[in-house]
């Protein structure tokens, strides 16, 4: 039978012992309640403040949960519950834009498809749940680089790699684009990712009022765009999707 690494097991119980308390607790008292030499629980410590599971007080000293433990913690109930109560309002805005709507969420340098509307005709098309888009073309990834400061982290620290003439890659202009997507609350993709094909998104928040998510619609850009510019319509039922899923999920009003 297979042992335990002990190392992984003293860091469980360090989660724990900092998950169950009402204050931040300091080295001396961690290394006394899990029976730790300082050196020991202070190594461990640092790995888990590296990882951004633990945080210290840069007053105290002491030691807390982390940012990225809790989002990791609320990631699958975030994303299972976000699908379930995103159901209905995708399938409206699909039938209502003619075009196929896509959910996605951040996952590791990317984004992940979970939900995918098939385009509302007899045409031939291929489910994506599952698939990985680019954060910095696509408009699901501009919405939750945007917004997630997560996401932000990861467009812009890693290659952002040129598909089209349009795609934009320097990092200047990639956070000019994040300023206008928040500004108007929505992100374009024009031939950005994939010629002839444009999109639009908007973000998806739950009832911490944290980005968790992004709805859009998906199609040929001479259905998508008119003169030019995306379809007004088509932007308004997007952000009126993704402002009712957000709703179902306890934000309140946006």
């Amino acid at each position: 039978m297979a042992r335990n690494i002990q190392s992984l097991e003293r860091a469980a119980a360090m989660l724990r012992l900092l998950a169950g308390g009402e204050r931040r607790l300091g080295l001396s008292e961690i290394a006394s309640a899990l029976d730790l030499a300082k050196g020991t629980a202070h190594g461990i410590l640092r790995t888990l403040q590296a990882e951004g599971f633990v945080e210290q007080d840069s007053a105290s000293g002491r030691y807390q949960l982390g940012a990225e433990l809790l989002r990791l913690g609320n990631s699958y109930l975030d994303v299972h519950e976000l699908r379930a109560r995103a159901l209905v309002w995708t399938d409206d805005l699909a039938r209502s834009s003619g075009e196929s709507v896509h959910l996605g969420v951040l996952h590791q340098q990317g984004v992940l498809i979970v939900h995918h509307v098939f385009r509302p005709d007899d045409s031939r098309q291929v489910l994506e749940v599952g698939a990985m888009q680019p954060l910095h073309s696509t408009a699901l990834g501009k919405v939750l680089s945007a917004y997630d400061p997560v996401a932000h982290n990861e467009a812009v620290e890693v290659e952002r790699k040129t598909f089209t003439v349009h795609t934009v890659t320097d990092p200047e202009d990639f956070e000019g684009v994040l300023d206008l997507t928040r500004a108007r609350g929505y992100a374009a993709d024009v031939e950005e990712t994939w010629e002839g094909i444009a999109s639009v998104a908007a973000p998806i928040h739950d009832r911490r009022r944290m980005p968790v998510g992004a709805v859009g619609v998906t199609g040929a850009v001479e259905r998508v765009c008119r003169d030019g510019e995306l379809r007004p319509e088509l932007i308004a039922a997007v952000r009126d999707c993704a402002r009712a899923v957000s709703r179902d999920l306890g934000a309140g009003r946006f």
